[in-house]
């Protein structure tokens, strides 16, 4: 008898569906992030050792009964790793979520309907009076959002704008030459007929062209000359800009 007990224990234990428990009560889990620690649309988890600059964050509640964040709004350069540095300073439980505007309002639609909190890079939540940080590498240029997601924070005024823009430092491309010989220079007309290879930044195929020139690269210029040239569209003609 108790073998036959144990054998039905046994396949009951085999034969009974599998229930995963669920994650939503410390994090979202499966619930259509993917894998967060790659590159979102608003960029991707940042590194320590290479952060830019540190922005402070503060989170509270006012005396008329709004929820803030100060500051309100943040202009973020390409390609820049910022360390968010956040601090609850109100009487109650706040969260600092990084992300597009689409995916906020989708995440804050599913924190509506059950008790969850993320726990995803792009994210921290804080009881009063702590203090964490979110480091973060915005990769792509575009306007985005920081906001808290628990319900009601947001109705409260939780939220603001990320502005995320090329910097005007970036470096330039570095130009591109391509290998020629001239073929006939008219300095009068400032033109120049050259015999090319490819020319790569503008996507043509090797051939034999006119390109309009400045006096002072065409002073340079003799016919059967090799040459390695910069070609560009210069108020819709083709111009050589560079050459050596």
């Amino acid at each position: 008898m108790n073998k036959l007990l144990l054998s039905t224990a046994l396949s009951l234990l085999i034969t009974a569906p599998a229930f995963a428990a669920g994650t939503h009560g410390g994090g979202h889990g499966d619930d259509g992030h993917g894998d967060m620690h790659k590159e979102m649309a608003i960029g991707m988890p940042g590194k320590a050792e290479a952060v830019d600059r540190t922005i402070d964050v503060i989170m509270r509640e006012t005396d008329d009964g709004e929820m803030i964040f100060e500051p309100a709004e943040f202009d973020i350069k390409k390609g820049e790793t910022i360390r968010f540095n956040v601090v609850n300073k109100g009487e109650i439980e706040h969260e600092f979520v990084i992300d597009t505007m689409e995916g906020n309002a989708e995440h804050k639609e599913a924190m509506a309907k059950m008790d969850m909190e993320h726990d995803d890079p792009n994210s921290v939540r804080l009881d009063s009076g702590m203090e964490g940080e979110v480091i973060w590498t915005f990769a792509n240029e575009g306007s985005f959002e920081f906001a808290c997601l628990i319900p009601g924070h947001y109705e409260s005024g939780m939220h603001g704008p990320i502005t995320v823009e090329q910097s005007e430092e970036a470096p330039a491309a570095p130009a591109v030459y391509s290998t020629g010989k001239i073929k006939k220079v008219d300095a009068k007309g400032k033109k120049v007929t050259i015999i090319h290879g490819p020319l790569e930044n503008l996507d043509m195929p090797s051939m034999t062209m006119v390109f309009k020139a400045d006096e002072a690269l065409i002073t340079k210029m003799k016919e059967g000359q090799d040459i390695e040239f910069v070609a560009d569209r210069v108020k819709g003609k083709l111009t050589v800009i560079a050459m050596k």
